[in-house]
């Protein structure tokens, strides 16, 4: 297939959520057909009846396939991964909306893998919906990992302030100190500069490490993972040519607005990661797997049940993950076309 621009497949998500209804909203502007093609997995049916909640929206020029090898450049197409007799329930948590879920996610991979579409964005879902049904895994994040069998990845979420990842990423809090270790921290050092360079364009990244314990552990009174574990991990990666710098205390370090001065900021759990993220930057979150070898994103935010077919949810977020992973997968052939020349100027 010929193609002058590319094809971004987006899942359905949990199909009683938001995931429609900002799908939709994204690719209403028909000027997006301008700059790329989009594959919607999931249902044909429901994506009209959702359609139809959101007002001031006209025609939209659909095209119903079975896989994503028959796409139209030119049309928003739907693969219809789902029985004929599907139905949307808003707001409600279903076992059908999170099966409807995985089969849209397990279509959307074996597309990507096939290279039928150039990179995967996905809606939210219902991790423990999913679970319950037999998923497997607590996230979209571990199931690609397994998919493509990535040795390491990381969680970025990404907006145009700022770039967050995590150490550790969905276990019990309790979990995260024995998680933690001098490799652990340094691995993710690595991935993520790696990623800064590859993914995002930055020229030698700057990224600041925050501490695990309050005030850094205040000299070892409130814990010593910070001098044990977390100094000497940036300190290693300084040695290996990366500007890392910290531990930094998390509450000063974004009260301050700190993380304006580096290009990244790597984050010892979840919501240390998170919480200032989501607080920051919101509407225009988004959450990136880097260490894959496809491009992956999404939006920041969940399902949103309490919104789902009120014609309330604010687009942006999928917006910002839609084009975040063309900007990604640009910058990657730019990267990878100027390593190879470099190899052919040595050889």
């Amino acid at each position: 297939m010929n193609k002058s621009k590319l094809v971004v497949g987006i899942t359905q998500g949990d199909s009683n959520g938001i995931g429609y209804e900002v799908i939709i909203k994204a690719l209403a502007d028909a000027r997006v057909l301008d700059s790329f093609t989009p594959v919607v997995y999931g249902s044909s049916k429901i994506f009209g009846f959702y359609r139809k909640q959101i007002h001031n929206i006209d025609q939209m020029d659909t095209n119903v396939i079975s896989s994503a090898k028959d796409v139209h450049l030119r049309r928003i197409n739907i693969v219809n991964c789902l029985p004929d007799n599907v139905y949307a329930e808003p707001g409600q948590s279903t076992p059908d909306s999170a099966k409807a879920a995985i089969r849209s996610l397990e279509m959307a991979v074996k597309d990507l893998k096939d290279g039928y579409i150039d990179v995967l964005v996905t809606a939210p879902i219902n991790k423990r919906a999913m679970t319950a049904e037999g998923f497997g895994y607590t996230g979209h994040t571990e199931y690609l990992q397994d998919a493509f069998q990535a040795k390491e990845i990381a969680m970025i979420m990404v907006s145009p302030q700022l770039k967050i990842g995590v150490v550790t990423g969905h276990i019990p809090l309790k979990d995260v100190p024995s998680a933690l270790s001098k490799e652990s921290i340094l691995s993710k050092l690595r991935l993520m500069n790696d990623s800064l360079i590859r993914d995002f364009g930055i020229r030698n990244p700057k990224i600041a490490v925050l501490g695990l314990n309050p005030h850094c552990g205040d000299g070892g009174l409130l814990g010593d993972e910070e001098k044990e574990i977390i100094l000497p991990a940036v300190l290693q990666a300084n040695d290996e040519g990366i500007l890392a710098f910290g531990p930094y205390s998390p509450d000063g370090f974004f009260g301050l607005g700190n993380y304006g001065r580096f290009d990244a900021t790597l984050a010892m759990y979840h919501d240390q990661g998170l919480a200032p993220f989501k607080a920051l930057a919101f509407s225009e979150g988004v959450n990136y797997t880097a260490g894959l070898p496809i491009v992956r994103t999404s939006p920041d935010h969940g399902t949103a049940y309490d919104m789902a077919g009120r014609d309330e949810a604010d687009p942006r977020s999928m917006m910002y993950a839609i084009y975040c992973a063309i900007d990604i997968f640009n910058h990657r052939l730019e990267y990878d076309e100027l390593m190879r020349s470099r190899m052919k100027e040595k050889n």
